[in-house]
C-alpha cells in the first residue's frame, strides 16, 4: 500500500515517513511492519503491513484539497455553549480520525477561542499539538505557497 520513503499521517501523530518495510516474529508468528518515522515526536513505530487499512493512516493531502482546508479554516464559529469537557471530547474525536479537514477544523475553532480568553491546559496542548499536526502536513503539499501557509499560522 506505501513505499519506502513515502510521507503518511497518522492520526494523533501527524506526520511520518516510511523508513522500511520489515519481516518481523513476533510470539512465533511472522508478520511484515511497515517500520514508520514520526517527524514531531521522533518516535519510531511499527505497524503490521496486515492492519495498515484499519489504521487510519493516511497519504498526505495534494494541492487539490487545499482550498476547501482553507475555506474550513477561514469561516466557520466553534460552539460556544458546549461545556469545555464536552468540546473536549469532539475535538479528540475529530482529530482521531486523520482527516485534514477535521483537523483544521479544531485548530480553528481553539484558535479562535484562544483569542477571547485563555484555554485551559487540556485544550491549550490540544491546540498546539493539532496545529503542529496540521502544519507538518501542510509543508509537504507539493506547490503550496509561503503565503497559502501564512493562513495557517
Amino acid at each position: 500500500m506505501f513505499k519506502i520513503g513515502e510521507h503518511i499521517v497518522y492520526p494523533m501523530h501527524g506526520v511520518g515517513i516510511i523508513e522500511s518495510i520489515e519481516e518481523k516474529e513476533i510470539s512465533g508468528e511472522k508478520q511484515q511492519y511497515y517500520v514508520i518515522k514520526m517527524m514531531i515526536s521522533n518516535m519510531q513505530i511499527m505497524i503490521p503491513a496486515s492492519k495498515i487499512s484499519s489504521s487510519s493512516i493516511r497519504p498526505v493531502t495534494d494541492i487539490m484539497a487545499l482550498k476547501q482546508i482553507i475555506q474550513i479554516f477561514q469561516h466557520g464559529e466553534p460552539d460556544r455553549l458546549l461545556p469545555w469537557k464536552h468540546r473536549y471530547k469532539v475535538n479528540t474525536n475529530k482529530i482521531k480520525t486523520g482527516n485534514i479537514q477535521e483537523g483544521a477544523e479544531v485548530v480553528r475553532d481553539l484558535s479562535i477561542m484562544k483569542k477571547e480568553k485563555a484555554l485551559n491546559t487540556s485544550e491549550k496542548k490540544m491546540f498546539d499539538n493539532a496545529h503542529a499536526f496540521l502544519m507538518s502536513e501542510l509543508k509537504l503539499i507539493k506547490g503550496i505557497t509561503e503565503k497559502q501557509l501564512e493562513v495557517f499560522c
